[in-house]
């Protein structure tokens, strides 16, 4: 079971606004400033996602092969939040849809956020 996610940003500030609109549409909110000069974020008091400065103090560096996943409430939820995102200056890495087949019960929407970390909000089920 996942406890927590953190990106990493380059540019706190920009990344705050991004994921101060987004993450309220999958009912998390801010908790609390990081040190880095970034945001906690959670639900009902619990730690769920961060955007920090990395904690070397190096640049923030793109992972590769990794992934943030985020579950909306429905399908439409999906296609509402990737259009917001893309808004707020996302990169799209592919529209929402299902996953497998029509038949599949994953519905899903992958996004970059501003410093290139990949997202992806979807529905199963």
């Amino acid at each position: 079971m996942r406890g927590y996610s953190v990106v990493g940003s380059n540019a706190l500030e920009a990344a705050k606004v991004f994921y101060g609109a987004l993450l309220p549409e999958l009912g998390l909110t801010p908790l609390f400033p990081h040190p880095s000069g970034g945001m906690i974020y959670g639900a009902e008091g619990k730690l769920k996602f961060g955007v920090l400065g990395p904690y070397d103090g190096q640049p923030h560096v793109v992972g590769n092969g990794q992934m943030t996943a985020f579950e909306a409430a429905s399908r439409a939820d999906v296609d509402r939040i990737h259009a917001l995102a893309l808004s707020l200056g996302a990169a799209n890495e592919g529209d929402p849809g299902p996953r497998g087949g029509d038949a599949s019960p994953f519905y899903g929407s992958y996004l970059r956020d501003l410093d290139g970390n990949k997202l992806c909000v979807f529905k199963w089920g």
